[in-house]
C-alpha cells in the first residue's frame, strides 16, 4: 500500500503565493506519475501538475507560468510552488502516485485564496 501525505495548505491573499509538499512512502520514480489534482466545492477533480518517472512536467493551461512541480528523489517528495494565486485557485489539493492500472491517493489539503 502507498501512502502519500500532503502539507503545505493555507490561507493566502490573491497575487501570494503557496508551496505543498506531498510525501510519498515509496520512491518517487517507482510511480509511472506524480501529480497533483484540485477539487473545488461543486466541481470534478481536476489534474494540476505532473511528473513522469523521467522528469517531464505537465500543466493544466489555467496554471501555466504560475505553478511548478518539482520532486526530490532522495526524500521522496513531491512539491508544488503556487504564485501569483487567484481566488479560482481555491480547492482541496490532493497528490497521486500513479502505477500502470492503479493510483493512490493523499488525504487532500486545504487551498483557500481570499480577493
Amino acid at each position: 500500500q502507498v501512502q502519500l501525505v500532503e502539507s503545505g495548505g493555507g490561507l493566502v491573499q490573491a497575487g501570494g503565493s503557496l508551496g505543498l509538499a506531498c510525501a510519498v512512502s515509496i520512491n518517487v520514480v517507482s510511480a509511472t506519475v506524480m501529480g497533483w489534482y484540485r477539487q473545488a466545492p461543486g466541481k470534478q477533480r481536476e489534474s494540476v501538475a505532473t511528473i513522469n518517472r523521467g522528469g517531464s512536467t505537465n500543466y493544466a493551461d489555467s496554471v501555466k507560468g504560475r505553478f511548478t512541480i518539482s520532486r526530490d528523489i532522495g526524500k521522496n517528495t513531491i512539491y508544488l510552488q503556487m504564485n501569483s494565486l487567484k481566488p479560482e485557485d481555491t480547492a482541496v489539493y490532493y497528490c497521486k502516485a500513479t502505477f500502470s492500472s492503479t493510483g493512490y491517493w493523499g488525504q487532500g489539503t486545504q487551498v483557500t485564496v481570499s480577493s
